[in-house]
């Protein structure tokens, strides 16, 4: 039997160190070369994915600003799998405890 079809593929899922949830935001990012705006699908305290048509590839470096919770977060974060023409996952590099405390509230993990 094949395992059910999902937007991510299995490997990333298994290696993904903290639960996410549906949260759907808008972001402006922008990178070494690359700036633009998208939304998320979800997100956690170690990431999110990131829904955007832009060919950001694995390994670039994004800063992102978003408003959450009527607060506005700067993440520093980095491509770690893309899924051409849907978006891209990434992980966050630091958090500090403002946004983390932030993030844990308004995501319902504390």
């Amino acid at each position: 039997m094949l395992p059910e079809e999902t937007d991510e593929p299995l490997v990333f899922k298994e290696r993904r160190q903290s639960d996410r949830r549906k949260l759907i935001v808008s972001v402006n990012y922008e990178g070494s070369d690359t700036t633009g705006i998208a939304s998320t699908r979800e997100i956690g305290i170690g990431g999110l994915y990131l829904v955007t048509n832009a060919p950001l590839e694995t390994g670039t470096p994004l800063f992102m600003r978003m408003t959450i919770g009527g607060e506005e977060v700067g993440l520093n974060g980095m491509v770690i799998y893309t899924n051409p023409g849907h978006g891209v996952g990434i992980r966050f590099q630091t958090i500090s405890e403002k946004n983390e405390a932030l993030l844990k509230r308004e995501l319902n993990l504390e």
